[in-house]
């Protein structure tokens, strides 16, 4: 009689596949190659420098040999429409189509900018060798031209009365803009209504308004009008009509900007909408408020137009706005430049040049202010915020490590007892 064999519980034709067998897994879909922005390879710089010769030297013999065309403007700009097409084909050929785009993308970008940066550099170069002559002379930045002509050497004249002009007409044109733009930036972010409309389309209205626009308006108004005659106040209040929408139209944009979950938490703490206002938004909003006014001094520091009509000339230092025509420095320049003696056409340039200075320290100044977010802490604040919270951990801790020890005594003390 034969034996059964005890069953086997292993699965059947597990070797082959038997039914027993786990079918193997489906293989997954293949992993994306990360591509890595500003990376900076030696293919990539052979193919950015290649494709650049090439564009050049196939433009040169397309444009010059062959070509009827000439130009030095047309020959750069068929060049580089040239190096961008090769430089396109000879991605296309070892790289992924999306980091050819991303790499024509910042080729683009990174031309802009170059040529952004060549044309204030060429400006600012220009500008300071044509006026080089008069800025080595001290007494430029000391004298003023009442006892200085056109025929005299530039060791005589200089350009401080222009300067104090433009300083005091700046002053008190920012004295009257501030204010009246903030608040009314405030009461189209805070206040609203039916007449909020008409308001920011009279503020935009304003600042496509021409230059000639705002100085003939109070040539009309102050001088003939009123009264008043020629001054630096004139030219303030010329510079006023200018700079109000640029702080309005800025000012909106920031206070926007202020988390409403601050405004909330004032008005559940029973705060009113003057005291968030004044407590709450303005203090928030402060960093770029002052960007905001910054931005509007350098965008009429420079104005011709309307200091031409309303704050007159002269050559002597008039440190009263208030009485009499006073010259700033963009009315200095349009003066002197069209002088055609070499001499005053210096002083012009080197006016011109301490005017470009004056602007660019403002726009750096509204970059530095501007750089952090309403509401952000500073570098100081955040220090403050950090020593604060070491010295609370700190004080934490010695409160934990006292109660252990508390602790360990009474424990001892009760086992003590106990053993007694």
């Amino acid at each position: 009689m034969d034996t059964l064999a005890p069953p086997d519980n292993r699965p059947a034709n597990l070797e082959h596949g038997g039914p027993g067998t786990q079918a193997p897994a489906a293989p997954g879909p293949a992993a994306e190659r990360r591509v890595r922005i500003r990376q900076v390879t030696m293919e990539g710089v052979c193919t950015l420098v290649g494709a650049a010769l090439g564009g050049i030297a196939l433009t040169w013999v397309l444009y010059q040999r062959i070509l009827p065309t000439s130009g030095a403007v047309g020959f750069w700009l068929c060049g580089y429409v040239t190096f961008l097409c090769l430089y396109a084909l000879a991605g296309v050929v070892q790289w992924e189509p999306r980091d050819v785009a991303n790499r024509l993308v910042g080729v683009l970008l990174v031309s802009a900018g170059l040529l952004v940066i060549a044309v204030v550099a060429d400006q600012i170069g220009y500008t300071a060798v044509r006026g080089y002559p008069a800025l080595h002379h001290l007494n430029f930045f000391t004298d003023t031209m009442a006892l200085a002509g056109p025929l005299d050497p530039l060791t005589s004249g200089g350009m401080i009365h222009a300067l104090v002009g433009s300083l005091e007409q700046m002053g008190i044109a920012t004295v009257f803009s501030v204010p009246l733009g903030v608040l009314c930036a405030l009461f189209l972010v805070e206040v609203g209504g039916p007449l909020a409309r008409p308001v920011r389309t009279i503020v935009e209205a304003m600042t496509a308004l021409p230059e000639i626009i705002a100085g003939l308006f109070i040539y009309a108004f102050l001088i003939l009008s009123l009264g008043v005659g020629a001054s630096g106040f004139a030219a303030a209040v010329a510079l006023t009509v200018m700079m109000i929408p640029i702080v309005t139209r800025t000012a909106e944009v920031i206070l926007r900007l202020v988390p409403s979950g601050l405004r909330e938490a004032s008005y559940a703490l029973g705060g009113s909408q003057i005291r968030t206002v004044l407590n709450v938004v303005l203090p928030t909003a402060r960093s770029g408020l002052a960007t905001a006014v910054i931005l509007a001094m350098a965008r009429a520091v420079g104005e011709t137009s309307p200091v031409l009509l309303t704050a007159g000339f002269t050559k002597d230092l008039n440190a009263n706005p208030f009485s009499g025509p006073q010259t700033s420095l963009p009315l200095y320049i349009w003066n002197y430049v069209r002088y055609p003696q070499p001499a005053m056409v210096s002083r012009a340039f080197g006016a011109a040049l301490a005017l470009m200075v004056m602007v660019l320290l403002l726009f750096a100044l509204a970059r530095l202010i501007g750089g952090k977010a309403p509401g952000e802490l500073t570098r100081r604040q955040r220090r403050q915020l950090r020593r604060a919270r070491e010295a609370d951990q700190l004080v934490r801790s010695d409160r934990e490590a006292g109660d252990r020890s508390l602790a360990l005594e009474l424990t001892g003390a009760d086992r003590g007892a106990d053993a007694q």
